[in-house]
């Protein structure tokens, strides 16, 4: 079975507490929640996967029908300047 990796994840300190007030709807007012950050790791591997996922996507470059619609958007924009 494979184990899973522990996510590092820093978490900041709220800065002050605020009062538990709640609006009309019964929902916390003015409380702050506490920041959540993803360290360096987590950051770097979540970007390579993204990387990886979208590269594809990016070398397929801009379908032929779509270019021309921004051409033709541009020539309208243009003259209206």
């Amino acid at each position: 079975m494979k184990s899973r990796k522990t996510v590092n994840i820093e978490s900041a300190a709220p800065d002050r507490e605020m009062p538990d007030t709640r609006d009309a709807m019964g929902r916390p007012v003015g409380s702050r929640k506490t920041e959540v950050r993803l360290g360096r790791e987590v950051q770097a591997r979540i970007g390579q996967q993204l990387r990886s996922m979208y590269d594809q996507v990016v070398k397929e470059g801009v379908p032929p029908h779509i270019a021309d619609l921004v051409r033709r958007l541009s020539e309208q924009d243009d003259g209206l300047a």
